[in-house]
């Protein structure tokens, strides 16, 4: 079978699939990312001096594995313990909004809510702060724990244990969390913390990566042999049949009990962040197995989800729609980037939601040359998603560009677009300015050239009143469009 017709099959299978109910339980995170500049040295001590403009939440640790099930289409419940708190407050709001059931949490007062707080220069992170317990959830917290996960019949098909090492996942709820999920005849997947695996002795699959193994069995993994040692190991520690270890930029390594083994290679087209790639992972692979997939084609489909998480920047939860189209339903890669007006406001509407910056920025893009590239690029490290709106083929004659223009048609300036990796979503517009379609989005970021400085830029009013900024893009001096066309005709003569 070729690689397209397997991936085709993928497609299929995980367009099948259906919605089923699983429990994260685990560690909770609020993450807390203070967006600004670092320029300049404090005259007090030699540290930055960080220029603070926003902040932005999103759903960090066992949250961001519930979001991640929730995308999929599984219905999702988290089962941890948040602090009677601001941040706790917070951090059951953004569930409800992303539709993930808070019914199980269990609120300790004597314990903050973990968050982590992250402060970021356009993309690079300055410093981050924890505020959180690490000690072990004991007393009233525990017995509440258990109390949720002893009541028979059993809400939920699977469990899924999201160990941070902030203290929930005890031994004993993890036992009775196994002893839950096997009273429904659902699947227990961990993605494990610490060197103490015995603790998890029961599940049904864990998702170590390599360093993780590595500390948990003593076996240094370099090479084939390694691997086996670690895997074997693995199985002796917590009685799994399949053992998987998750080898970053070198794939996923699965072995069965039998001995037979195999590393399903990467599909990460692009990497910009692996923060959260666990995550996507694990959460891909309860779902596969707690709907009945094969071990092999869940881990497949992990692969392909995971490589859409590592190409976003911080966090991202690909939803099935995103895999789907990953997996080559639509003709090119490049196509899923492709929105129609009502899908890009869906995309604004969702990044909005989960607290991420929009970026966006228009133009006609006739003749795409190395200045666009480099404008592209800096766009893009203003936020966390850039949209390309690009004027049709009639909104590019109405501005008198010139006799012939644009040289390419909509769909081919669409299309070279989507396949550069700074761009995330292309959609076109009709209008003479993109006015009605920025008001439509509210983008927190409008980028355009530097050039446009003194010409008035259209939305600046409406996307700075609704708390967002613009920027000016820095231009390579000497590339244009005019420039490149000028140099065709010249050498025509």
């Amino acid at each position: 079978m070729t690689a397209a017709a397997d991936n085709r099959r993928l497609a299929d299978l995980l367009a099948s699939l259906p919605s089923t109910r699983i429990l994260v339980i685990g560690d909770l995170i609020l993450d807390r990312y203070a967006d600004g500049k670092a320029s300049r040295v404090s005259p007090e001590a030699p540290v930055l001096v960080f220029d603070f403009e926003n902040e932005r939440y999103l759903l960090g640790g066992a949250c961001n594995v519930a979001a991640n099930l929730r995308e999929l289409g599984a219905s999702a419940s988290v089962l941890g313990v948040v602090g009677d708190d601001e941040a706790g407050r917070r951090l059951r709001a953004l569930l409800h909004a992303a539709d993930i059931d808070t019914q199980a949490l269990v609120v300790d007062s004597t314990r903050p809510t973990t968050r982590k707080t992250r402060y970021v220069a356009k993309t690079l992170q300055v410093l981050r702060v924890d505020e959180e317990s690490r000690a072990p959830v004991g007393g009233e917290a525990e017995r509440q724990l258990l109390a949720l996960l002893e009541q028979r019949p059993f809400p939920w098909r699977s469990v899924l244990l999201s160990d941070y090492g902030k203290g929930v996942l005890t031994p004993r709820v993890i036992q009775a969390a196994i002893a839950a999920a096997r009273s429904q005849g659902g699947v227990t997947v961990v993605d494990p913390k610490g060197k103490d695996y015995s603790i998890y002795r029961g599940v049904d699959l864990l998702t170590p990566n390599r360093e993780e193994a590595e500390a948990a069995t003593g076996v240094a993994i370099h090479d084939s042999q390694s691997l086996h040692r670690a895997a074997q190991r693995l199985r002796e520690l917590t009685g799994v049949q399949n053992a998987v270890i998750t080898l970053g930029k070198d794939g996923i390594f699965f072995e069965a009990e039998d001995g037979s083994h195999r590393i399903i290679p990467t599909e990460a087209r692009q990497v910009f962040d692996v923060t959260g790639a666990g995550d996507t992972v694990v959460a891909v692979l309860t779902y596969c197995r707690a709907t009945g997939v094969s071990l092999a084609d869940s881990l497949r489909l992990a692969n392909h989800a995971a490589g859409i998480t590592v190409a976003k920047l911080g966090t991202w939860a690909p939803s099935r729609r995103e895999i789907l189209d990953r997996l080559g339903e639509t003709s090119t890669p490049g196509d899923s980037k492709l929105l129609s007006h009502d899908q890009a406001i869906e995309v604004a509407s969702r990044l909005r939601a989960e607290g991420r910056r929009l970026v966006f920025t228009n133009g006609c893009f006739d003749i795409l040359h190395a200045g666009h590239c480099d404008y592209l690029q800096r766009a893009r490290s203003y936020g966390d998603a850039l949209m390309v709106a690009v004027n049709t083929d009639a909104s590019v004659q109405r501005q008198a560009k010139g006799p012939g223009r644009p040289f390419n048609s909509l769909a081919d300036r669409m299309a070279v677009l989507a396949a550069l990796q700074a761009v995330d979503h292309v959609v076109a517009f009709d209008a003479d300015t993109p006015k009605d379609l920025i008001e439509a989005l509210t983008p927190q970021v409008l980028a355009k050239g530097e050039d446009w400085r003194d010409k008035g830029v259209v939305g600046r009013e409406w996307v700075e009143a609704h708390g967002g900024q613009v920027v000016l893009v820095p231009l390579v001096a000497g590339r244009s469009t005019t420039n490149v066309v000028q140099r065709i005709l010249q050498s025509g003569q």
